[in-house]
């Protein structure tokens, strides 16, 4: 073993996938990326991070909502580069050619070109830690499309793509609650 510098410990244990995150601020749309997220149970809820540098957080605050869109790799490069600029001056959805739908519960918009759009209203939010808990209203997928395959940050600038599949249901499936 070789020590690891400790400011780059959390790249062992980097979430994934990497999500766009929508939202409206009364006016305007706009798009995040976040990696920083985790599934808390199964109701679902979910936990993503994010504070008062990105601008996103003022809606997300104000509204109490958001869409969780999952990105596949097809629009990889989009979503990286959604990351690096400010929805303060760009709308992102016209610079990266991506469609708004209207969703069922919330007023932040699904991305079409996305594999799934998870509709959540904030429950809560732990201002020492940045964290946003959301509930999920609704969920969508798109059956019928090509890519599936998700991308994973490493943290670094390099991502990972999903591959291969394990199936190991028979060893855990006594172990689940009911319905999962």
């Amino acid at each position: 073993m070789q020590e690891l510098p400790l400011n780059k410990a959390f790249m062992l244990l980097e979430p994934g996938p990497v999500v766009l995150v929508t939202t409206v601020n009364g006016e305007k749309n706009n798009i995040m990326t976040i990696s920083w997220h985790m599934v808390m149970n199964f109701t679902p809820q979910f936990a993503l991070l994010t504070g008062a540098w990105n601008y996103s957080y003022e809606a997300l605050m104000k509204n109490k909502e958001c869409v969780i869109a999952v990105p596949t790799v097809d629009i990889s490069q989009k979503v990286v580069e959604i990351g690096g600029c400010f929805g303060s001056d760009t709308d992102k959805f016209k610079k990266f050619k991506l469609t708004p739908l209207k969703a069922k519960s919330v007023e932040a918009p699904l991305i079409k070109e996305c594999l799934a759009n998870i509709e959540c209203r904030i429950t809560d939010y732990i201002e020492k830690h940045n964290i946003f808990i959301l509930d999920a209203v609704y969920a969508w997928i798109d059956p019928n499309r090509k890519e599936s395959r998700t991308i994973h940050a490493n943290g670094d600038g390099t991502f990972i793509v999903d591959g291969r599949t394990l199936n190991y249901r028979k060893l855990m499936l006594p172990k689940l609650p009911p319905g999962v």
